[in-house]
């Protein structure tokens, strides 16, 4: 099978297209025939080398995120998943790639509705909002700021956050024309990069970090909460607490959240109503598996808004990637 493997950890020309045996599902597993595959944030700091501590070797396969169908079941996996159309997800490594082995906890039924591009669109990244807007105790009303707000993660806080009821939704993004776009999703106020330009905020949603991170502090209101939900600008300067502590009487917090501390059968299910909320999947484009470098070298250069999704030789349909 053809797979896309990281031989140099750094650019994106470090990926390459490599044939691979089919993988077997061991116990609690299944293997998945694979359609579509999202390229995500993690995938570009894995590919960079900037988490490395994490033992990533040459030769790791990317990809977490992948629509298809189920081919085989391992021990003691229901049989009846086999040629069923699925969301998967496969951890840290294993999605670049015609076949992919992935818990059979992960799965979740795709609606005859939704396409497997949607699907890796909708599927984490929504998650991913949905928890971290819960976990920073986001209520109906309250003001919210999301920054980084043009990819995946992004554009569904914004989603969720205006269905959730809030009472303004600023969104920090690049350009005045992804500031429009983001105001059809639900925005209410476009600011620079820089978050200037605005009032206090009760919840920040935080996708960049970053040697940024400490300056949006100010932007919170008393009782204000900041939830860091991804580090694409990577980590924020050791000393950012002292920002904290320099308000100390407005009682504002900061939070990390990762979706490995919900259990997997609330993350199943959340992504499960995603496939049926009526939420935009805003696709920047589709490219097949053999162009993943070209992807990343999208990501890099940060002209992505929405999502980039791999195809495979078993992908049928056909998907508008407007960004619609």
């Amino acid at each position: 099978m053809k797979a896309v493997a990281v031989q140099e950890f750094g650019g994106p020309g470090g990926l390459a297209v490599v044939d691979l045996p089919v993988p077997s599902p061991a116990g609690g597993q299944v293997l998945v025939t694979t359609e579509a595959i999202g390229v995500g944030g993690v995938d570009v700091l894995i590919r960079s080398g900037a988490l490395a501590a994490y033992g990533f070797q040459d030769g790791h396969v990317l990809g977490g995120e992948i629509a298809g169908t189920v081919a085989e079941v391992g021990e003691g996996v229901d049989p009846s998943w086999i040629g069923k159309r699925v969301w998967a997800f496969a951890g840290l490594g294993g999605g670049y790639a015609e076949m992919a082995v992935v818990p059979a906890a992960t799965l979740v039924p795709l609606p005859e509705a939704v396409s497997p591009v949607d699907a890796v669109t909708l599927g984490s990244s929504g998650m991913v909002a949905h928890f971290g807007l819960r976990h920073a105790r986001f209520a109906p009303g309250e003001s919210v700021l999301v920054r980084g707000a043009a990819g995946g993660i992004g554009i569904m806080a914004v989603q969720l956050a205006a269905r959730g009821g809030a009472g303004t939704i600023a969104v920090t993004t690049s350009s005045a024309e992804r500031g429009e776009r983001l105001r059809e999703l639900g925005a209410t106020h476009v600011l620079g990069r820089d978050g200037g330009g605005a009032g206090g905020f009760d919840v920040i949603l935080d996708v960049v970090a970053g040697p940024d991170l400490p300056s949006f502090f100010t932007r919170l209101n008393p009782n204000g909460r900041l939830v860091a939900v991804g580090v694409v600008a990577g980590e924020p300067p050791a000393d950012f607490g002292k920002e904290l502590f320099a308000a100390f009487r407005k009682s504002m917090s900061f939070a990390t959240f990762s979706a490995d501390t919900v259990s997997q059968a609330d993350r199943t299910a959340v992504t499960a109503d995603l496939f049926t909320s009526g939420l935009r999947a805003v696709v920047h484009e589709v490219l097949p598996l053999e162009q993943a470098a070209l992807a990343h070298r999208k990501l890099d250069t940060g002209e992505v808004f929405g999502r980039i999704v791999l195809t495979t030789r078993s992908f049928s349909g056909a998907r508008d990637t407007s960004g619609a």
